[in-house]
């Protein structure tokens, strides 16, 4: 079973010194969580993560959850893990306090986030896709129907989960065949077949809340004629207690290539009573509440899965005596192979990418709190606008760069890696469905481009780049190397841009060849602006943690030199236009 220390003082670092978003501080609600807290909450946090969820991923991955009898089952330990996971209150971290959260900020949330999805990913999507549907239901339901169903859901005694995908339908909703037919107490019956549900049934809580896109019987065919209904699996009484079994059955539980812990499930829904959220045939915008903050926390759960690898790598690397390097150490014969330069490099690649994410993450998620709750509406929907561009970078790039990292940490425990012993195996594995889930990779590089880069209020891709040459705009002579590869890749960038919007009116085979390398040049350039922020800091306060700082100067270093150009190569990729691939004939 892999290791896993919590990164609490990186963590901290960055909540402490890379909290200086002006727009962010000056919301009233959050004044109040200081450091202390936070750290307070990270440290438990880390406890709960190291001591009782991380011995989870194995578990469930020998033991996938199963139906019987009509009952998902969850693997050994999970039921009692999950009874202390609510006990103790991490259900409820990014919850509003009127139905009974503790109202952190994501930029605390997102933390626990990482952690969780580091030691068992598996187990974390049960409460995942709660906090999901808890976010969608509290923005677009009735007060009575989110006092109704809110609490249990924040305490984590009822869970929740989100019913998009069928199996005639994917990424195309436009072709869902759920049907719902309004009764006269303005109920629905809601009658289909879902597939693919995420937690879509299991042991864990009392009650499951399903929202569950449908299209009702006097509404268009397409998107434009979807509606939103949470479906209980029991029905509530109207004391709130629970009532009789709706008509939601589990057909079957997918076997699959990871997260084996989760219950990934078909879900039936037979004339269920279903409740409409929010207006007629503006289902699709409603679930997009849920969706996008789902692609961003699946960003995070590569970033977290990337984490646990390093880790484990650096500490093999450290371990393990094979050949020597050009400068042996060792007096023996064999040297650590953390002396070889291209296993130092292999390390120096994964930690260079985690840390940087780690950081946009956490300007995300401060962008993400000051789109919801600033008070001056320009603000708020610029910081929307970057929230939304850089959603499907994170999700995208997080994730492609977590199988690459957990790649690379297979090969660096050579045939130990592949071997089930280190589980380190398992860490491909459940990561491979992080590129897939919540909208696949290339479809998000599509929306970046064809839905993102402009939109009704401008051009956003414009405003994000001259926002970081701003940011940029720093004195020093030792920052000033970053600073210049940097703002190389954003010519290069603008040049890209430019391009692929010429592109898009022009020939969108073109521009659609090269969404992907145009997701991929926008995240390293937005990951090399995190680490911007960081290096101000560290040289700026270098004498007061010399050992701490020193090794952010160095991580950067290698990301500027070895990952940053990679930016480059995909303008030139992607430039090369698409005919030589569209007028390719398959035999």
């Amino acid at each position: 079973m892999p290791n896993y220390i919590a990164p609490v003082e990186d963590m901290m670092f960055l909540f402490d010194k890379l909290r200086n978003n002006k727009n962010y501080n000056e919301i009233e609600k959050y004044k109040e969580v200081n450091s202390e807290l936070v750290k307070d909450i990270l440290v438990e946090a880390a406890k709960i993560n190291e001591n009782l969820i991380l011995p989870l991923a194995k578990s469930g991955d020998e033991n996938p959850a199963f139906l019987e009898n009509g009952i998902v089952r969850t693997p050994p330990g999970y039921k009692e893990a999950y009874s202390k996971y609510i006990e103790d209150g991490w259900v409820s971290l990014s919850c509003d306090p009127e139905y009974g959260g503790q109202g952190m900020p994501k930029t605390v949330s997102a933390f626990f986030d990482e952690m969780l999805s580091a030691t068992c990913l598996s187990f974390k999507l049960y409460s995942e896709l709660t906090i999901g549907a808890y976010n969608c239901i509290s923005h677009h339901a009735t007060n009575a129907m989110k006092e109704k169903y809110l609490p249990k859901m924040v305490e984590g005694k009822w869970s929740g989960t989100m019913c998009l995908t069928e199996p005639v339908c994917g990424t195309d909703l436009g072709m869902l065949k759920t049907k719902a037919v309004e009764q006269p107490d303005g109920t629905f019956k809601i009658s289909g077949q879902k597939i693919f549900i995420t937690s879509g049934d299991h042991d864990l809580t009392e009650n499951i809340i399903h929202l569950v896109i449908a299209r009702a019987s006097d509404s268009p065919v397409g998107t434009k004629g979807i509606s939103l209904f949470l479906v209980p699996k029991f029905l509530i009484k109207d004391d709130g207690s629970i009532g009789s079994r709706n008509g939601v059955s589990t057909g079957s539980v997918e076997h699959k290539m990871g997260i084996k812990g989760s219950a990934t499930c078909v879900l039936n829904f037979d004339d269920a009573v279903g409740y409409m959220i929010g207006p007629k045939n503006k289902g699709l915008n409603q679930m997009f509440t849920m969706m996008n903050l789902e692609r961003i926390l699946v960003g995070i759960q590569g970033l977290g899965i990337s984490e646990i690898a390093y880790q484990n790598s650096l500490t093999y690397a450290k371990e393990r005596k094979q050949g020597k390097s050009n400068n042996t150490k060792s007096a023996d014969g064999a040297d650590y192979i953390i002396e070889h330069a291209d296993i130092k490099r292999s390390l120096l690649n994964m930690k260079s990418i985690i840390e940087g994410e780690r950081a946009l993450g956490f300007w995300l998620s401060q962008q993400t709190e000051v789109s919801l709750y600033h008070l001056d509406e320009k603000i708020k929907q610029e910081a929307s606008d970057f929230v939304s561009l850089l959603t499907p970078v994170v999700k995208s790039l997080f994730t492609d760069l977590a199988m690459e990292i957990t790649s690379d940490a297979m090969q660096i425990h050579g045939g130990y890696g592949f071997t089930k012993d280190q589980g380190i195996e398992q860490l491909y594995r459940d990561n491979r469905i992080t590129p897939i889930y919540e909208g696949t990779n290339s479809v998000q590089a599509a929306d970046l481009v064809f839905r993102k880069l402009v939109n009704k209020n401008g051009d956003i891709i414009n405003k994000y780049l001259n926002l970081i040459k701003k940011e940029c705009d720093l004195e020093g002579d030792k920052i000033k190397p970053f600073i210049k590869d940097l703002n190389h890749q954003i010519e290069i960038l603008l040049k890209f841009t430019t391009w692929i919007k010429d592109k898009i009116q022009n020939s969108k085979d073109d521009a659609s060849a090269a969404c992907n390398d145009y997701l991929k040049a926008l995240g390293f350039v937005s990951i090399a602006h995190a680490w911007i922020k960081v290096l101000e800091v560290s040289f700026k306060d270098y004498e007061q943690n010399k050992s701490f700082y020193d090794d952010k100067i160095q991580t950067a270093n290698f990301y500027f030199k070895r990952v940053l150009p990679r930016a480059e190569s995909h303008f030139k990729t992607a430039t090369s236009g698409s005919d030589y691939i569209m007028n390719f004939k398959f035999n």
